[in-house]
């Protein structure tokens, strides 16, 4: 291996790594503020990947009605206690909300030329029709059940993961796809050789890594998230409502997660279950953090991201293994540095 290979190895890894650690960080502020291990975040990677590439083979995606289900579901059950305690201005913002913007949405969608929209408002779009799922999804896998064990949310959380693997099969096929790059530059330095896409996803994470540090620390709805991960009992005394912490969660870990697949279409070519590996990726650096740290998180899944490629490179069929086997050294010795067992809340 030579210093040329080594410097493109070494940009692969970063890129890689850099969505690994945006999926790193939705995980633990998941885990923190609800308790819950969010399978499916690798779901909505894939989701937002073929999604974007169904826009531009000139397709309307079938995750749109996806959407228009999980909103007349979540209405069917929110609705009927909303009219008998008389909550008329409650109810007509969940008509809009769950009811009313999906279906205006997929009317929109059937309406415009969707191959001839451009890039930025294929994504605006893809964003607009996954991001409300999260909210969706908690509201009705996981806010019945939200004060159950972790170990009981982790089952719901597997359960919904196999059942969006599954609707994806059905909505984008077996077959593998790719987007247009953002960009088709490239810029030389040296022997280092770098495209306009990699800079778009490099660009991307630190644009969101400011977004997220700016909305935790100057909003209200941001210092609510983080009281409720200090202090889930307190937040929930000082009036904080756990259903809005949960749903608003997953809102970020869904935006996240799609603008993640987003960002990697053009680089891989994305299948319906891609998701899972990439997610699992995300999973080690997170475990890396202790579910908690989220500069641990970030540095963990840099470091996947350049094992990872070196891996590739010196054993490419082991590359998976390698990754993987990373998480056993940290758990063994964050368990030895563990010396009681607190109890659940």
């Amino acid at each position: 291996m030579d210093a040329q290979i080594a410097l493109l190895l070494s940009q692969d890894g970063i890129t890689n790594g850099a969505i690994y650690a945006l999926l790193a960080l939705a995980l633990v502020m998941v885990f923190a503020v609800t308790r819950i291990i969010f399978i499916p975040q690798g779901e909505f990677v894939s989701y937002g990947a073929l999604t974007m590439a169904m826009f531009q083979t000139g397709l309307v995606p079938s995750t749109i009605w996806l959407l228009v289900i999980l909103g007349i579901v979540v209405v069917l059950l929110d609705s009927l206690a909303l009219i008998k305690t008389k909550q008329n201005q409650k109810l007509f913002k969940l008509l809009g909300i769950n009811l009313a913007y999906p279906l205006v949405l997929a009317g929109l969608l059937y309406l415009l030329p969707v191959k001839d929209m451009g890039m930025l408002l294929q994504t605006l779009f893809t964003l607009a029709i996954l991001v409300p799922m999260g909210p969706m999804l908690y509201r009705l896998a996981f806010q019945p059940v939200a004060s159950a064990s972790v170990l009981t949310l982790l089952i719901i959380s597997v359960a919904v993961h196999v059942m969006m693997v599954g609707l994806g099969l059905i909505f984008f096929g077996a077959e593998g796809l790719r987007t247009e790059a953002f960009s088709d530059a490239r810029f030389e330095w040296g022997m280092l050789s770098v495209n306009g896409q990699t800079l778009w996803v490099i660009a991307s994470f630190f644009s969101l890594i400011t977004a997220l540090y700016l909305f935790f620390e100057r909003t209200i709805y941001g210092k609510a998230l983080r009281a409720t991960a200090l202090n889930r009992v307190g937040a929930r005394l000082m009036g904080i409502p756990p259903a809005l912490s949960g749903k608003l969660t997953f809102f970020l870990a869904a935006l996240i997660g799609a603008l993640s697949g987003i960002l990697i279409a053009p680089i891989t070519t994305i299948y319906y279950d891609t998701g899972f590996i990439i997610g699992l990726k995300g999973f080690v650096a997170a475990i890396i953090g202790g579910l908690v740290s989220y500069p641990l998180a970030a540095g963990g899944a840099i470091l996947v991201g350049l094992i990872e490629a070196f891996s590739s490179f010196w054993a490419s069929e082991y590359k998976e293994i390698i990754v993987f086997t990373l998480i056993i050294p940290v758990l063994l010795w964050r368990s030895l540095r563990s010396h009681s067992m607190e109890d659940e809340e």
